[in-house]
């Protein structure tokens, strides 16, 4: 029962998700394809990856990694920037065109967190966020090669 139910709300958050996309961005000049939307997605949960960090996260060459930067560079939804270590490397940050378009997602994660809030007791809502933090920290070690601190 607990996979079922876990599979229900991950699959709701999801659909949300895919929903305001499907809204937000058409079939146009500039707008993001699939894939172009899950890289950009991939980039701004890495918190500034360089191409290489980005290639090894989703497993694919840096050259297949460079043209889908490229793209989705020439359609603003990220922007290189250089290091401040080291200039001849440069870090993928998402614009605030991403950021507009991401917030479909983000703003519907606070209404779900304000309902928690609401209806539940502030311990209930403490536990569950002592075991979200635990999942996300010690059970999920499959994506720990792709979170940078």
């Amino acid at each position: 029962m607990l996979e079922e139910i876990f599979k229900e709300v991950y699959a709701k958050f999801k659909l949300n998700f895919y929903l305001g996309i499907f809204d937000r961005v058409h079939e146009r000049v500039g707008s993001l394809s699939a894939t172009e939307a899950f890289a950009a997605e991939v980039i701004y949960t890495l918190r500034e990856p360089t191409i290489r960090e980005f290639a090894e996260c989703i497993g694919i060459s840096q050259p297949n990694a460079t043209y889908k930067v490229n793209s989705l560079i020439s359609k603003g939804y990220i922007e290189k920037k250089n290091s401040d270590s080291d200039k001849r490397e440069y870090h993928l940050k998402v614009t605030k065109k991403f950021l507009d378009y991401y917030n479909i997602n983000n703003e519907y994660i606070k209404v779900v967190m304000d309902r928690i809030r609401k209806r539940f007791t502030p311990e209930q809502a403490k536990q569950f966020e002592d075991m979200l933090r635990i999942i996300s920290r010690e059970l999920m070690p499959e994506t720990a090669n792709c979170m940078i601190a």
